[in-house]
This record gives structure tokens, sequence and C-alpha cells, in this order.
């Protein structure tokens, strides 16, 4: 039985596209999500030799006050090194595991860097050790750009048949990719046989300044019932060029909007995001932002101001993550 209704989803008051509904085993709708990447997998990689196999208690905390303020939806992976954390976390909270949406990604290896297991199948197996789960709500490729001779390559094809496997098992709830192309997608449809395994999650760097990551993306996940989730997208606040003067007439109009709505311009952003029918994963170690992160679902954004949002974030272009494999999206 699959866990997701293909119609228009409704949230608090407002009424928003979305390709596919998920639930948690407990029934509970699927809503904004929190990272344990971004800056945690670094904070924890950058430790000592010694300590690099230990728990980050600072990450571990960090989540009990994500899941302690509401958050539910939990996104980790391989490369990330965070699984032990969220494990950590969950088990902290007393809250059952069943309440709980769980995605991590496995990492296919890329350019010079092999991957770190030798496929999804051993992989998801450690990763539900790491998890201490005998589930995954969601599995995702991390990237497309699989590299021919490295140690324990796969092609796509290959890759997505042991996800196939995984989900036919029952260790997985769902399956989905993240970064992909069109030409991917594609790719992973042929080797999938039957729509039934296609993949129902495609996450990728979503913001005002990057409304396609890659030529046509939204539309055709749309068009194929994939939800889109959107990592990145807060960027316009932290990663633009504050000289630059389209950069500028954006952030005087988001700081309008702020006012018009009596909500934060991060609040603004995410509202804007899940108007576009994407769902957003995002991070705070602050405890007011992770609260007002979780009310973006009580308001809604008038039509005009989300056009207003495209047109003027579409006269800037920011790409934080696989500029030269994605240079040919900005056209």
């Amino acid at each position: 039985m699959t866990n997701f209704h293909n119609e228009i989803t409704t949230l608090s008051s407002s009424t928003v596209n979305m390709a596919r509904q998920f639930y948690t085993k407990s029934g509970q709708l699927l809503k904004i999500g929190t990272g344990s990447g971004t800056k945690w997998q670094w904070l924890k990689k950058g430790r000592p030799d010694e300590e690099k196999a230990q728990l980050h208690n600072e990450l571990v905390d960090n989540l009990l006050r994500t899941i302690n303020c509401g958050y539910r939806h939990l996104d980790t992976a391989e490369v990330y090194t965070t699984q032990p954390e969220v494990a950590a976390a969950v088990k902290k909270s007393g809250i059952p595991r069943e309440e709980f949406w769980i995605t991590t990604k496995y990492f296919p290896g890329v350019s010079h860097q092999a991957a770190l297991t030798k496929g999804p199948i051993e992989f998801v197996n450690k990763a539900l050790k790491e998890l201490e789960t005998d589930y995954l709500d969601l599995l995702l490729i991390h990237h497309p750009f699989v590299t021919p001779g490295l140690k324990d390559y796969l092609s796509l094809g290959d890759l997505w048949k042991e996800v196939i496997e995984l989900k036919k098992q029952g260790l997985v709830r769902e399956i989905g990719v993240s970064n992909f192309a069109v030409p991917h997608l594609k790719e992973v449809f042929e080797s999938a046989g039957s729509e039934e395994f296609y993949p129902v999650v495609n996450q990728i760097e979503f913001h005002p300044f990057l409304q396609n990551q890659s030529k046509g993306i939204v539309d055709f996940c749309k068009e194929h019932n994939i939800l889109i989730e959107a990592y990145g997208p807060l960027s316009p606040l932290f990663r633009a060029d504050e000289e630059n003067e389209n950069v500028a007439t954006f952030k005087k109009f988001l700081s309008e909007l702020s006012s018009k709505y009596d909500k934060t311009e991060a609040q603004i952003l995410l509202r804007y995001t899940i108007q576009k029918g994407l769902l957003p994963i995002t991070t705070s170690s602050n405890e007011e932002r992770i609260k007002q992160s979780l009310e973006v679902y009580g308001f809604e954004l008038d039509d005009s101001d989300v056009n207003q949002i495209d047109e003027l974030g579409s006269k800037f272009k920011f790409r934080k993550f696989f500029n030269d494999q994605y240079a040919a999206g900005f056209d």
C-alpha cells in the first residue's frame, strides 16, 4: 500500500499543489524537514582523528531541540556521517520511531572519490544499524554523477535495481533521488521498467536565485508525480552578492513582504517554496528560528507576491552546489 495521495495537498488553511503527499507510519502528514549536513558534517569531520568516530554531542542536542520544537522530518546522508547522531536524538526524545520520517542518501562516488560502500544494499544495511531502526522512510541516491573506473562503480541503472530490491524487501518505504536532471531520471525510469518503481522524490537545490537546478527539472518532476524537496531554500539570505543591483532589489522586496505579512524573511522564503509546490529542507541551531520555520503553514502569500519573487529572483543567478556539472542549467 502506498504512503502518499497523488492529489492537491492541503496544509493548514492554505492549498498548495504538491505532486505527492507522504505520511509517517503513525499517519502524520510529512512537512518541512531539518537537515544534519550543512555545517554539522564539517564540524564532525573536522575533529581530531581519535574523535571522529564519537558522537557529535552538539549536533545531537540541536536535533533534539529541533524535535522538541515539533520537527518530525529528519534528513541525513551517508557522506554526512551523521546517522548515529540522528539515532541518538530520536532515542533521547522518547518519541516513537513511527512518528518520524527519516531520509538518508546513498553516496555513489564522484570524480576522484569512490563510493563509501559497495552499493545501496550494503549501505542500507549499515544505515539501519547506525540509525537504530529496521526501516527507512525514504532512501535517495545522493547524486547522479557516477564515475566509471572508480572502485565499486555502478551505473545509475544498476544502482536503481538495488534500490528497487530494498523497497521490495520492505527495508525502505519510499525511494527517490537527489540532484538528478531530466536525462538522469529518464535513465532511472528505463531501469525501473514499471512506474511502480519510479523515484517519488527528487531533492535538489532550490531558491529564488536558482528556480531550476537543471533545465526544466521542476516541471518535469511535477509532470511525473515526483515531489521535489528543496535544500538551500534560504540561500538568498546568506550567499548572495550584496552589491549587485538585482540582489538589492530582491532583498528590498523581501523586506517589504516581511512587513506586509508580519513574518521573518526566512518564513517568507520557506512559504514561497511551499507555494511553488516544493517541500523545504532547512536547518538552524536557534530555537526561535526553528519554531518560526514550523509556522509557515499558518499563512499564505498572495499569488502576485509569489510571481514577483519569481521574477526578481530570476534576475540574479546563484548556485552553491554542482556548479561544474550544472552550469548549463542557467540557460
